[in-house]
């Protein structure tokens, strides 16, 4: 089984984001990857791991569909996933990401003093978002 969960990290916003803070994804007649990957994180900070949000927001996206979901988990993980780093929340609307010790997520807006003290923080491994062009 594959996992997109890291450990005490920190991912910053992609060096091409233009957004100078985190800005909130706008919400749609369909809600987008972004605004319900925001919403998961935002309201429960530090309750879900990556793999958590992954898997909640493909299922939220097949919410039409009857399935189960033990057997589509193991599925979905059944192959490789894009992580965090491929998140429009970095890439896009400036929020830094952060994992606990225990793979637990939380946002960190960009020019926040919260996210200068985890981009400072040498304790943590520090990797980017991946930029949206090449």
């Amino acid at each position: 089984m594959h996992s997109t969960n890291y450990h005490n990290t920190f991912i910053e916003v992609a060096e091409d984001c233009r957004a100078s803070e985190g800005r909130i994804p706008p919400e749609k007649e369909k809600p987008t990857v972004a605004r319900l990957q925001f919403d998961l994180i935002h309201g429960a900070p530090y309750q879900h791991t990556s793999d958590d949000i992954l898997f909640a927001v493909h299922a939220a996206r097949k919410a039409s569909q009857s399935f189960d979901r033990e057997r589509e988990r193991k599925e979905f993980f059944s192959k490789g996933q894009p992580c965090l780093r491929c998140s429009p929340l970095a890439k896009t609307y400036g929020w830094g990401i952060h994992f606990d010790n225990e793979s637990r997520v939380a946002l960190y807006s960009r020019g926040s003093e919260e996210y200068r003290k985890l981009q400072r923080d040498h304790h943590l491994q520090q990797v980017k978002a991946m930029r949206t062009k090449r």
